[in-house]
């Protein structure tokens, strides 16, 4: 038998068992993935948890490869990797990674995952998502030469974006962030992380990660004049207040929408998504990324998991990357 992870209703989430799926030996492209790890994106997927995915957007917002339809039961998440066992021969074996939700097995066409890199292991793989988002911000408004930028936010996203920049030739880089805990984590890996009182000014371009409206306005006043301000959050049905009448108008500021959808603008006409999950997938080459793995629970456990992180509180506030293992739910 398989698994397959749904979200019932809200904060109503559960595994539902089902036969075991195969891939036609004669598609000549479909694969079987026996999944080893998933990962949660707490932003989202706790909007997902609570019910809180707009109806006006709800389309825009399926997953690749989402089964049922918001609010509820959907069987949601983007963030997994497994071995290939069933397909093409030369596919056999290969450790892959794709946008797909928390099951045990996939059919998906060789067009669906990615081949992960011989030096990257499962876990860190799992960020392959998260790294993507990150390009595709730094894509939406590239920083240039010398420039002073700001990260609001060191969730999965931020941290993501900030670990990017930061081997850019920029004259400053802060990561501005409430939590201590995840403050001292980004010390540890060599970036400068401020609370938000202690942010600098006068920045060319600062980065909202944080998914809250203190974020974005806090954001506006650090941005330096004619500065740009992108907007990397999603609230969900949530409705931010934004002040434009402070610094917006008066310093001539721009708020620019980024989202991972649709590659960047300016990339657009020459970058496929595939080329950009390559590129992130790469960019994972780099032993900083370990630290975003912040907790593993078992398979078993992911109903749970779930609802504390839609929480908020606790250790759940602190927490970026949550892996999801799998080495029990393919047990005879």
């Amino acid at each position: 038998m398989a698994w397959q992870y749904w979200t019932e209703a809200a904060r109503q989430g559960g595994w539902r068992e089902v036969p075991t799926p195969h891939a036609d030996p004669d598609s000549g492209s479909e694969l079987r993935i026996i999944t080893t790890a998933s990962a949660v994106s707490k932003g989202t997927e706790s909007l997902v948890h609570t019910g809180r995915i707009p109806a006006r957007v709800e389309d825009l917002m399926r997953a690749p490869h989402q089964l049922g339809d918001f609010p509820f039961p959907v069987s949601y998440g983007y963030l997994g990797v497994g071995v290939v066992d069933e397909g093409p021969r030369d596919w056999i074996g290969a450790r892959v990674f794709g946008l797909l939700p928390h099951h045990s097995h996939h059919i998906v066409t060789t067009e669906d995952v990615h081949l992960i890199p011989d030096d990257i292991d499962d876990h860190r793989a799992l960020l392959a998502g998260a790294v993507e988002t990150g390009l595709n911000i730094l894509w939406q408004q590239p920083p240039r030469f010398a420039d002073r930028v700001a990260v609001i936010g060191a969730g999965m996203i931020g941290t993501s974006t900030a670990l990017l920049a930061s081997r850019m030739p920029l004259d400053r880089l802060e990561i501005v962030e409430t939590d201590p805990h995840r403050r001292a984590l980004l010390a540890d890996l060599g970036l400068t992380t401020v609370a938000p009182d202690d942010a600098s000014s006068d920045c060319d371009l600062v980065i909202n990660t944080s998914g809250n409206q203190a974020g974005l306005a806090r954001g506006l006043e650090i941005t330096g004049d004619d500065g740009t301000v992108i907007e990397a959050s999603w609230y969900g049905s949530d409705s931010p207040s934004v002040p434009l009448g402070a610094d917006f108008h008066a310093r001539r500021l721009s708020i620019i929408a980024s989202q991972v959808g649709e590659v960047a603008a300016g990339h657009r006409a020459r970058r496929t998504r595939t080329q950009r999950m390559c590129a992130a997938l790469t960019a994972l080459n780099d032993d900083r990324f370990d630290s975003l793995i912040t907790g593993v629970s078992d398979w078993t456990e992911l109903p749970t998991v779930m609802d504390e992180l839609s929480g908020g509180d606790g250790p759940a506030r602190s927490a970026l990357c949550h892996v999801i293992d799998y080495t029990g739910a393919h047990a005879d």
